[in-house]
């Protein structure tokens, strides 16, 4: 081909399209699977959601989302002109770059973390600078606060991280925030903030209005169990919105999201039934984790970190055997780490029984049934 790409677009590696449900049942021969590798809200999403899409017609969507956006400026209290809406928190992340990232300039972020702040960052011709988490798993402010330089215009801020789960406090995000220059954005993503456990999480709706340089991003896609429809949302200062508005497409979000989103907002059960099954159920692993001899990092979303202390991609490798999709850690740069989702009770105990088949002694196995 005689059309030459952008020379950012040559350095990005070719996309791998992830195996969806049908194609590994077919590779392996299963006739079912448990999906817990994407951290999806396995109860579903709220009944109400089908009601409201009986309303769905074959008009355009409304560009400006005006239903979603005034419901949702009344519940978090803030202007509706800081709130911009995007096909997930995906295209949030790549409308960031393309509204705020020269070619050449860098973004920083804990590594690991998140994988499209790097890919966004590479698609615009920019340079991502990982730092390591801590010892305990824990995004380093202090680092990164000590990386940034004149050529940084973003900082990713992945609160609660994925995938390790862990947090920093608001106090944490204050002392970060005022060492960073006003000219520098950073990015506060809160996709799992309604699974916070841990005491003292950042109050972000009131930190993004005394600093302007401070916006948040949140989703549909945990809590209401929405992935699939591709929903979140940024809250910023409004020179910052306007600016993601400029680059966003247009009716980015279609009209199914939009009323389903509209509908989970105000199912009040559905959301306190999936908050309390993320908890009771990390608990069930955390014993088997420890019973195991496993190390896990204590999680405040709906999945966990933990190290099995030995090589990871094997034991994923016979998980799918057993009909049962994880996350391997070697993406992350720990080989010997697994993450796993909190799916329903039933699929957390067939987990569990295949653990307790591969790790624990014949004698044991039978004690644990």
């Amino acid at each position: 081909m005689s059309v030459r790409t952008r020379r950012a677009v040559d350095a990005l590696p070719e996309y791998k399209v992830a195996r969806n449900a049908e194609a590994v049942k077919k590779e392996y021969g299963l006739s079912s699977l448990i999906k817990l590798a994407a951290n999806e809200n396995t109860l579903g999403f709220s009944p109400a959601v089908f009601e409201a899409l009986k309303a769905l017609t074959s008009r355009y969507p409304d560009g400006a989302a005006a239903a979603l956006r005034k419901r949702l400026s009344e519940r978090l209290n803030v202007p509706s002109d800081h709130i911009v809406f995007g096909s997930g928190s995906f295209e949030l992340i790549q409308l960031a770059c393309l509204a705020f990232l020269e070619g050449g300039e860098e973004t920083l972020g804990a590594e690991p973390s998140f994988g499209w702040y790097k890919t966004a960052t590479a698609i615009m011709g920019g340079v991502f600078r990982g730092i390591p988490v801590t010892s305990n798993y824990s995004v380093d402010l202090d680092a990164l606060s000590r990386a940034v330089t004149e050529r940084t215009k973003i900082i990713w801020l992945c609160n609660q991280n994925n995938p390790t789960g862990t947090i920093f406090t608001g106090e944490q995000l204050e002392a970060f925030l005022a060492k960073i220059p006003d000219s520098v954005l950073v990015v506060l993503d809160e996709a799992y903030v309604d699974f916070v456990e841990q005491p003292g999480y950042p109050q972000s709706l009131l930190l993004y209005q005394k600093y302007e340089n401070l916006v948040v991003f949140r989703t549909f896609s945990k809590l209401e169990g929405l992935a699939s429809l591709r929903v979140g949302y940024a809250i910023g200062s409004a020179p910052i919105i306007a600016a993601l508005n400029k680059v966003r497409i247009q009716s980015n979000v279609n009209q199914a999201a939009q009323l389903a989103a509209l509908a989970s907002l105000d199912d009040e059960e559905f959301k306190a039934r999936t908050i309390q099954n993320a908890r009771t159920e990390k608990q069930k692993f955390y014993r088997a984790f420890t019973r195991l001899g496993f190390s896990y990092v204590p999680s405040n979303t709906n999945f966990i970190f933990f190290d099995i202390k030995r090589e990871a991609a094997p034991i994923v490798e016979e998980f799918i055997r057993h009909g049962i999709l994880i996350r391997g850690g070697n993406e992350y740069g720990f080989p010997t780490h697994i993450r796993i989702s909190i799916g329903t009770p039933e699929e957390n105990d067939a987990a569990i029984a295949v653990f307790n088949k591969l790790f624990l002694p014949i004698e044991k196995q039978s004690q644990n049934r």
